[in-house]
């Protein structure tokens, strides 16, 4: 069985396994912030909030 290598020009052009890359780091960020009892700081209302430990939210999409 031969294995066929997406050059990079693959990736952006369908872009979906970007997007699932992207949140599973973004995932994997918010939970070892939660576990290590560090807030995050995130943008709501065009403002600067940061959001304590307790607080963070990361929903499994799986």
């Amino acid at each position: 069985m031969s294995e066929t290598k997406k050059n990079i020009d693959e990736f952006f052009n369908n872009g979906s396994e970007i997007d699932e890359a992207l949140q599973k780091a973004v995932k994997e960020a918010l939970l070892q912030h939660k576990k290590a009892g560090n807030p995050v700081v995130s943008w709501k209302d065009g403002q600067i909030v940061w959001i304590q430990p307790d607080d963070i939210i990361v929903e499994d999409k799986t």
